[in-house]
């Protein structure tokens, strides 16, 4: 469950960002929001795998 929470708090930790590049237009914030999809895409890859790996195993 801790990866979950990792999921959770990444998430909650770009909305500053959304909102800053949704309603200011600020480009830098953008780049902080790809970036953080990015990890957030990787982090949703490590817990396929993890998901995967147990439910064969078991």
């Amino acid at each position: 469950m801790s990866k979950f929470q990792e999921v959770k708090t990444l998430i909650d930790g770009m909305e500053a960002d959304f909102e800053k590049f949704y309603e200011a237009k600020n480009k830098a914030a953008g780049t902080r929001i790809r970036k953080g999809l990015m990890d957030l895409k990787n982090l949703a890859q490590d817990i396929r795998k993890e998901v995967q790996d147990m439910k064969n195993s078991g």
